[in-house]
């Protein structure tokens, strides 16, 4: 299927689009190997650095859904920027707090600020891919997949190498700065369109029906809201299975199978690198077999692959069930955000929003209830949640779009 030519800006606003996904994931990529050196300094049970964790969910869904608002008044392209800014400062004090109570504090903020990010990233990304016609937007979430290894890395590196936190945060915090100050004149110019359909989207082969834009809420048919709920919940599957590698693989690594510090990183670093690949792929998976067969193939590795690391625990079979769990959920949050973003009769961005909004009691419920459960059995009985997720994945894929005719242009 032929394409479109693509103008030099529309290219420039993609690239930029593409950098505030990767440093946004070089933030939370660079954290995550830390976790376990930071439970250590700060003197905290699992259960304990789990409460501490989930305020930066708390954050995210207290604060969350201004994004909307703020994206209509200031612009998406000056939310990601300027919340990128404040939520990589945010972490910087989060590493050099002296306890569980600053540590949580600085949390809550890097949550607020990476809720409003999420949901400003996202939507420019979905306005570069309407212009564009065509699928890409996996492969801005590929960005922030490889970002998040990136900063795995480096984490893990400068974890082996004993180099002190706040060194590492403290560079984190000065390289997003200036990717994001060279990122915000390349972003797409004017005020965000007033609906999807207002920059090309196309919505054929979505499940549902038919309606007109901007129905009153209370006169959403119930249909269009279960089928939210679907997608929210594939969503937190994802969601999920992301939280589990970020904070608590390299735990589990360190403390239930003896790994060294470099070692305990590269289980998270797996996820993240095969989720990378997974959504370099995506787009491609996408048009070729369509949101709904990709979600339930996904969903099936999720179940497989970890499944099978923890019932027969080892670092490296545990490496690999991680890997295959990032390839599995790596267009799930994707895929519901851009069908949430168009189901018909709901504002720009409600959608989007809501689902966003959502996702964020997977970060809220994942950090103490995992650690409550490793207190009281062990991290590997706890991280059994992931493979669940992975069958309800498989069982709630036809809310995600089928294959879509190819149209020879």
């Amino acid at each position: 299927m032929a394409h479109s030519p693509v103008s030099p800006e529309l290219r420039r606003a993609r690239l930029g689009v593409s950098m505030v996904f990767f440093t946004n994931g070089i933030v939370l990529g660079g954290f995550a190997p830390r976790i376990p050196e930071i439970r250590d300094s700060l003197e905290v049970s699992y259960g304990g650095l789990g409460l501490a964790m989930a305020m930066w969910p708390v954050g995210a869904l207290l604060l969350g859904l201004v994004a909307a608002p703020m994206i209509r008044t200031l612009r998406s392209s000056r939310v990601a920027v300027v919340g990128m800014a404040v939520s990589a400062v945010a972490m910087l004090a989060a590493g050099v707090a002296p306890s569980p109570v600053w540590f949580g504090a600085a949390l809550f903020v890097v949550g607020a600020t990476d809720a409003w990010v999420d949901v400003a990233q996202n939507a420019h990304g979905l306005r570069v891919q309407r212009r564009y016609k065509r699928s890409i937007f996996n492969s801005f979430h590929a960005l922030w997949s490889i970002g998040a290894v990136t900063g795995g890395l480096i984490g893990g590196l400068a974890a082996g190498l004993q180099v002190s936190v706040p060194w590492q945060f403290g560079a984190s915090a000065v390289a997003v700065l200036l990717a994001n100050a060279v990122a915000y004149p390349m972003l797409l110019p004017g005020p965000e369109p007033r609906h999807a359909g207002a920059e090309g989207a196309d919505e054929a082969g979505l499940p549902h029906s038919d309606a007109p834009a901007h129905t009153p809420l209370h006169r959403i048919p119930l249909r269009t809201w279960g089928l939210l709920l679907a997608l929210t919940v594939i969503a937190i599957g994802g969601g999920w299975a992301e939280d589990a590698a970020s904070t608590w693989s390299a735990s589990y690594m360190r403390d239930e199978l003896t790994a060294g510090a470099t070692l305990a990183a590269l289980a998270f670093v797996a996820m993240q690198g095969l989720q990378f690949v997974g959504r370099l792929l995506g787009d491609g998976m996408v048009d070729r077999w369509g949101q709904r067969a990709v979600a339930r193939a996904g969903g099936s590795l999720v179940a497989v692959g970890m499944g099978l690391a923890l019932a027969f625990p080892s670092q490296w079979g545990t490496i690999l069930g991680f890997a295959a769990a990032g390839f599995g959920v790596a267009t799930l949050i994707p895929g519901a955000m851009h069908a949430a973003d168009e189901l018909p009769g709901l504002k720009s961005g409600t959608g989007l929003t809501i689902l966003s909004w959502l996702l964020r009691l997977a970060f809220l419920l994942s950090p103490p209830l995992v650690g409550a459960i490793a207190d009281a059995a062990s991290l590997r009985v706890g991280l059994l949640l992931v493979p669940v997720f992975g069958v309800l994945i498989v069982a709630l894929a036809g809310a995600m779009a089928p294959r879509r005719p190819t149209v020879d242009a």
